[in-house]
């Protein structure tokens, strides 16, 4: 069986190099390195992973390899290469740990007969369906290295999407944390300290700090039970999210809310008609294509309407009209979607969609980015500036008196 070896040596040129090569003995690696003009210094077998086997300490295959790999594949094949050398080559480079034994067992799959497509199949984790049936289209029609390009480029393009969400949620979502946590602080730490001095002051305090020393003193008295709460909360909503019913209800909820439920259409529609324009010009039926798309949709009721629509074409009718009446589309995409169809261009118009709504989908994150900071600041210092303001209110009470 073959072994890992690391091997360091030194080029034509005199240049330090080093490198990984999977051979039966040291003496086959050296051998194989002064075939290709370098000149071994040092070959040993790599030392083995103690926690190879344990699946969660690996490292994950994120979209940015699968990205890379899909960009360098295309470029081989382009430039001639048989698709097992290039599956060799992107394999000994590939850096991910993880990614490298998968190319492995893909290469070994192909070497033993099978498509490159199903070689894919047994890894849904990493190449979803999308992925698989556009190289299997491009396999079946001769055209691999132009469905790894339009792949790669898809992918940086949903990347950089999915970014641009995360990017403006996270402000908010680390303000509301980072407010918890201060007024967790005070509550807890700051104001018993407050509450004992008041108390020799033998006077009534304030509403505004007898009402702050009281919540102070049922966040101290009942701290186990609001951590459990907050667990149980977070428990009992990953499950019904994670149901079916649960699923459907909070995805049409998500798609209600005044602000962000604007930015996950936007973000919906770019996705479905990015997608779709991809997969229809890679030679995908419309009906499997919208299959597809309705899979990876991320929300529930957009996939029941791309559902819908799959059954609506399959009826005889036009792709626009299922989209329109499901009312998760706007009526100009439809708009579009019609003409597209009638000009037999509709990848074409599904792509210039989905182009538009990229650019409404960035002035929707910077809109919402805009309005959520002032509003967090104003929300944190309010909180924090209340709690501090009402402790120091019966100090300058007695000062007033004293005066």
């Amino acid at each position: 069986m073959p072994k890992v070896f690391l091997w360091k040596g030194k080029n034509p040129k005199g240049r330090k190099i080093k490198g990984e090569m999977e051979a039966e003995t040291a003496d086959q690696v050296r051998s194989a390195l002064q075939r290709r003009k370098i000149v071994p210094t040092k070959v040993k077998a790599k030392p083995k992973d103690l926690f190879e086997n344990v699946e969660f300490l690996q490292p994950k295959v994120k979209d940015k390899d699968v990205i890379i790999f899909s960009r360098q594949f295309s470029t081989m094949i382009d430039a001639g290469l048989p698709l097992l050398q290039c599956l060799d080559i992107l394999q000994a480079q590939q850096e991910n740990p993880t990614f490298k034994k998968v190319l492995k067992k893909i290469k070994e799959s192909v070497e033993s007969g099978e498509t490159f497509a199903n070689a894919l199949k047994k890894f849904p984790k990493i190449f979803n369906e999308l992925f698989i049936n556009m190289i299997a289209a491009g396999e079946a029609g001769g055209i691999l290295d132009v469905i790894l390009k339009r792949l790669s480029a898809y992918m940086e393009k949903m990347a950089k999407l999915k970014s641009q969400v995360k990017g403006a949620m996270t402000y908010p979502i680390i303000t509301i944390i980072v407010a918890i946590v201060v007024v967790g602080i005070i509550l807890v730490f700051v104001i018993p300290v407050f509450s004992e001095m008041f108390a020799d002051f033998g006077a009534a305090l304030p509403a505004p700090t007898q009402f702050v020393v009281t919540l102070s003193e049922v966040v101290i008295g009942k701290i186990v039970h609001i951590i459990v709460g907050i667990i149980v909360f977070v428990v009992v909503y990953n499950r019904a999210y994670a149901s079916k019913r649960g699923r459907i209800i909070m995805d049409d909820i998500f798609l209600r809310l005044p602000i962000v439920g604007i930015l996950i259409r936007k973000v919906a529609v770019a996705k479905f008609t990015r997608t779709t324009s991809t997969m229809i010009s890679s030679g995908v039926s419309i009906l499997e294509a919208l299959d597809i798309v309705s899979k990876t949709a991320g929300n529930k009721t957009v996939e029941f309407a791309i559902k819908d629509t799959k059954i609506g074409i399959a009826e005889g009718r036009s792709m626009a009209d299922p989209l329109l009446e499901s009312g998760v589309f706007p009526a100009m995409v439809c708009s579009m979607i019609a003409v597209g169809e009638s000009t037999g261009a509709l990848d074409a118009m599904l792509e210039k969609i989905a182009d538009f709504y990229d650019d409404e989908v960035d002035q929707a994150v910077k809109n919402l980015t805009d309005m959520i900071e002032p509003f967090m600041l104003v929300f944190l210092g309010t909180i924090v500036g209340g709690l501090v303001i009402s402790m120091y209110l019966p100090i300058f009470t007695m000062a007033g008196a004293i005066g």
